[in-house]
Parts: structure tokens; sequence; C-alpha cells
């Protein structure tokens, strides 16, 4: 078998497992080679973030992570050996800017280079190799590298291969840039988006909180899967990957942890260099540390401007949410507590209906301690909202439902009066529906944020606190959520809140639920 049949023989079989691993990661490690941190021209040895992936990788795979841990040289070296094995393969390696893109393709080169000499001249001889394209022409495959700023990339083309590289620093209409090159993979392809954070909101962060509805396989890698992200024990000093000095780990003693310190100790297994090299990048970056070093995959995406709720207590109750009771609608309906003697509200904040558009989200609390009973969350038409809404409100006592009437809340209006025939409809001044306005608004959400501050407990949505994280004001005084967030969950408990703080002025003996949440 000459050497082009045998690449293409173990191209049909490049995830079959092998003493080690799979075939794919044994070709990868024998034939390809990296410069390592020390510069050294070396074999590709898989670290932990690197193996972490290649165990749990999909055909569509979003991928979250801290700087410097190899995550885009390994996909790159992944992808490489996909094009050299496979007839007819295209891969796209798509970065956020033209300097990024060249820096990419001079890894992938490098695998080129080191290959065996009679593989580079015989079976994957190339009949066109540059700065962005390498052409193996006895395989008709192809490797390329594009430039996100470039808003044609990947048009007219069928991909096998789709790396997308630092996406949350995509200039320009990243979302449309992502939408045409995502519409070039056939289903059997494969996708890999992947990112450090940067800021709450924007495509990236977008498309990892919605990851498990579209069915993308998450990777989460912190910043201590790099083993060299660590002081030395040693006494002398070294350079971390910031550039500063590092106090060596011998300075620190077990009793000199914080309580947060310690727990990262006992449930990661952190070492005391480990904790010193922390300290240090909490000096050196201070509030951008959780980004630029992430320990995890919700305090590393910042809120670009002030937070219009109190941080400190969305950050505790996240800590401590718990799972709803019940889950239906392939996810869409979320319950923490079931529907008793009690009475209830419904505060809808409905959307247009599109896929890729706004939400539209309804709230259940119930009415004398407004406690969150019940989430609804879905890309609806306004007749297909207006039936959950309806059947959500009936399952809860009949409860009284609030909808916003500006823009499409009209129509949830009408088919709920008319097609659902559902007669407890919130109204104010002989006009059903709440009108959000520029008055209504501000007090709505002042409200809200009262009532989180107070009784953080009420609230068991992750969906809300998470849009609550993002939700902050603007330099115009206005307040929303942070670019490329939601707030369709803050908005329709607001409401349903605001409608309660009605009742509340009527009724002076309502009060807020002090109790936690069984």
């Amino acid at each position: 078998m000459n050497d082009l049949d045998l690449l293409i023989a173990m191209g049909a079989r490049l995830d079959d497992p092998v003493s080690g691993g799979p075939i794919r990661d044994l070709l990868m490690r024998s034939l390809l080679k990296i410069r390592d941190r020390p510069g050294v021209l070396a074999r590709l040895q898989p670290n932990r973030a690197q193996r972490r992936f290649a165990e749990r990788c999909g055909r569509r795979n979003i991928v979250l992570k801290a700087r410097q841990l190899g995550v885009t040289t390994y996909v790159a070296a992944r992808f490489f050996i996909s094009t050299i094995t496979r007839p007819g393969t295209l891969t796209v390696q798509v970065a956020h800017d033209r300097a990024s893109a060249e820096q990419i393709f001079r890894i992938v080169h490098r695998f080129l280079e080191n290959l065996p000499e009679r593989l580079q001249t015989g079976a994957l001889a190339t009949s066109r190799d540059n700065v962005g394209q390498i052409v193996f022409a006895r395989l008709d495959s192809e490797y390329r590298i594009e430039s996100a700023a470039d808003s044609s990339a990947g048009r007219g083309m069928t991909i096998q291969n789709l790396h997308c590289s630092e996406v949350a620093r995509w200039p320009r209409d990243a979302a449309a840039t992502l939408a045409s090159l995502r519409a070039a993979v056939p289903g059997n392809g494969e996708i890999v988006l992947e990112s450090t954070p940067c800021g709450a909101g924007g495509v990236f962060y977008e498309e990892w909180q919605r990851a498990d509805e579209s069915g993308y396989v998450k990777h989460f890698f912190p910043w201590w899967f790099e083993e060299s992200y660590t002081a030395e024990d040693a006494g002398s000093r070294r350079q971390d990957a910031g550039g500063g000095l590092l106090l060596p780990a011998s300075c620190l003693l077990q009793t000199d942890l914080t309580s947060d310190e310690r727990e990262l100790v006992d449930r990661e297994g952190l070492t005391l260099g480990q904790i010193a090299f922390r300290r240090h990048l909490q000096s050196e970056f201070r509030g951008l540390a959780p980004q630029e070093y992430a320990e995890d995959d919700t305090h590393c995406f910042l809120a670009r401007g002030e937070c219009v709720f109190d941080l400190e207590k969305i950050e505790a109750r996240l800590a401590e949410c718990g799972e709803p009771y019940e889950v239906r609608d392939n996810g869409r309906l979320r319950l923490w507590l079931p529907a008793n003697g009690h009475q209830y509200i419904v505060g809808v904040d409905p959307a247009g209906g599109g896929s890729e558009g706004d939400y539209a989200c309804a709230a259940v609390i119930e009415r004398t301690t407004a406690m969150q009973c019940a989430e609804l969350r879905g890309h609806f038409t306004p007749q297909e909202l207006a039936a959950r809404v309806a059947a959500l409100a009936h399952e809860y006592n009949h409860a009284l439902v609030a909808v916003e009437r500006n823009n499409h809340g009209h129509a949830v209006l009408a088919h709920l009066a008319r097609g659902d025939k559902y007669e407890r409809l919130y109204e104010h001044g002989g006009q059903l529906g709440w009108l959000t306005s520029a008055v209504t608004r501000p007090a709505m959400l002042a409200n809200f944020a009262a009532v989180l501050t107070d009784a953080p407990q009420l609230f068991s949505s992750r969906a809300l606190l998470e849009e609550c994280r993002t939700f902050v004001r603007h330099p115009d005084g206005t307040s929303s959520a942070a670019g490329g967030a939601h707030d369709d969950c803050v908005l329709a408990m607001a409401i349903a809140l605001a409608v309660r703080q009605e009742l509340v002025d009527d009724r002076p003996g309502l009060q807020l639920a002090t109790l936690p949440l069984r």
C-alpha cells in the first residue's frame, strides 16, 4: 500500500480507538510538530485542555477558555489531520483579524513543513501554498484561513471542518458572518467555536448561553488547566504569562488561604503554587482577572457598564440555586413550585416569534409572597405564546395575566381574549395589558431591584439571574441588556412584580416572603 492509500485508509478510521486514544490523536502525536512555550520545536503532546476537548468533542462544539491553553493549536492539528487523510476535505479556520489569521496559519505551515519529506514531495505535495491557503492536489483537499473582518468569508463553499477562533472579538456584524459560515457546513461536518470571554454580550456570549438549546457541546477550560500557570516552590522569582514577577509558593502557607482559595484547593486540587499564581493575577489584572484567566463560565463574562441590580446578591443566589422540580416543552417551561390554594400573577414580555430574535417570556409569581413559581421562555409566535400563557395561567389557579401591550403584545392580548377566551387579564385605564413607558419602566425596574436586594431567595431561575447580571445602565441614562445579551426574563418578572405592587398598595397586608425556597 502506497503512502496516499495508507493516509486515506486511516482517514476513514480517524475516530477508531487504538492504544493511547483514537487514530486521529496517534497521527497528531507522531506526525505534527509545534513550538512549545520555551520556543523549542517538539512533537505535539496534548495537554490537559486538549485531552479533555478530544474526549468530549462532537460535531458541534463551543469552547470557553482562559488565555493560552493551546486549544487553537489543537483544533488546527485535529483539522489538519482530517484534511491530509480524507479526500475532498475543505477546512476553514477563521480568526478575528488578519494578523491573528496569519499567526494561526504559521502553526499550520509548521505542521506541513515538518512532515516526513517523502510525504511532502509525494502524497501530500501541494499545488498551492501561500499565506492563506494550502491545497493538497492528490487528495483534492484544502486548508484555508480567513478573517472575520471579511464579511464574505465562507460564501460559496462547502466546508467539512470549520474552526472559528476568538469569536467574542469578531468585528462588525459577527452574527451575520457566523451564520454565513455555519450555513456552509453540512450536517456531517464539524464546527468548533472557541474564544476567551469578552464581556457579557455579543455573538459568542449568546452562543454560549443557548448552547444547550442549539445542540452544541460546551467545553469550559479554566486557567489551571495549563500546568505552567504556577509559582515556583523554589526561592527564586520568575515571570508569569502576563509579564509580571511571581512570588515563590514557598512564601505561602495553608493557614494563609482565604475561604475561596481553600474552596479551590479542595474542589479543584490546586497547589499552593497555583494559589500564589492566582493572587498575582488578581494583583496584575484586578477586575479583569476573571475575564483574562477564567475560573468559571459565569463570572468570566464581565458586563460592560454599571449593573442595575445588586451583583453580590445575584452571585450568591446563583451559587445556591437549585434545579426546577419539573421541566416541560423541551426545556422552555420550568416549574419550581406547583400551584396550590394561593393566587398568582403572570407577567408576560412578548417577542416577535423569530427563532433568532428575542425570547418571549412569562414569569409566574405567588401573589402574596412574590415567590417565583414558574418561567416560560422561548421563541413563540403571538398565537403560540397566548396558548401557552393561557394554559399556564389556568394551571396556576386562573392567575391574573399581565401582558406588556407594547408592540407584539397587542396580538398576544387579542389571542388571549378572543381565541383562548381567557378572562383574567390585567387592565389599566380601561385598556388591557401593561404599558411599558418612559414613566413605568424605571419604576418597575427599581421595584424589581429592591425586591431582589431584599429577598433574593424569591428567585430560582438561572436564566433570570444571568440576565440580571448583564442588565446595565448606559451613558444616556437608560438601562437595558448589555449588547448581545437578553432581558426578556427581567422584563417579564418586573411586570409581574409591578402589578403585584399595585395590589400591595391596595391591600397593605400583603408582604414579601422571607423564608428560603424549600
